[in-house]
């Protein structure tokens, strides 16, 4: 099997499993924690989201994997891939990159970040409501634009491999 059929199937994989994780919180955890009170659901998200940043050795394999798995793909196809079949991966890379890691790193993990650093036991309430809304929106938002992203990306790599 070539590198690049590998890499491909990898890269596919990997990608799916991203795209699955924040296709499960745009539909099922989001919704599920918005019904919680403004410092239930800043907790919960704070809980959550400390698991990943202790380091999850299986959350960091497959979202780092996913990156460096697709720049190689994207590498091994500009070298053996022409046409139609280059440019698609060309375009599913650069979406991928640039559509669900960017703002991920750009706006998703800053909002965690500021949410892990607030002491929300001592909020008032009318603090806890104006942080909530403060992470809540942006944070959907971004979810929302990386999970559609992330998907018709793997829809792209999909492509590619049945057409290689």
């Amino acid at each position: 099997m070539e590198p690049l059929h590998v890499t491909l199937m990898a890269t596919i994989m990997l990608c799916s499993l991203v795209a699955g994780l924040l296709f499960g919180f745009a539909i099922v955890v989001m919704p599920g924690i918005a019904t919680l009170t403004d410092k239930e659901y800043l907790l919960a998200f704070k809980h959550m989201d400390g698991i990943i940043q202790n380091n999850q050795p299986l959350f960091i394999l497959v979202w780092a994997g996913s990156i460096l798995s697709i720049i190689i793909t994207l590498i091994l196809g500009i070298m053996n891939l022409g046409g139609t079949q280059m440019y698609l991966l060309v375009f599913a890379s650069i979406l991928y990159l640039l559509g669900v890691q960017l703002p991920t790193f750009r706006f998703n993990i800053p909002l965690n970040n500021s949410l892990q650093d607030l002491d929300i036991e001592s909020l008032e309430e009318s603090e806890a409501a104006s942080s909530r809304v403060d992470f809540e929106i942006p944070w959907n938002r971004w979810n929302k634009i990386r999970t559609v992203n992330a998907i018709f990306t793997v829809l792209v790599l999909l492509l590619i491999f049945i057409r290689y």
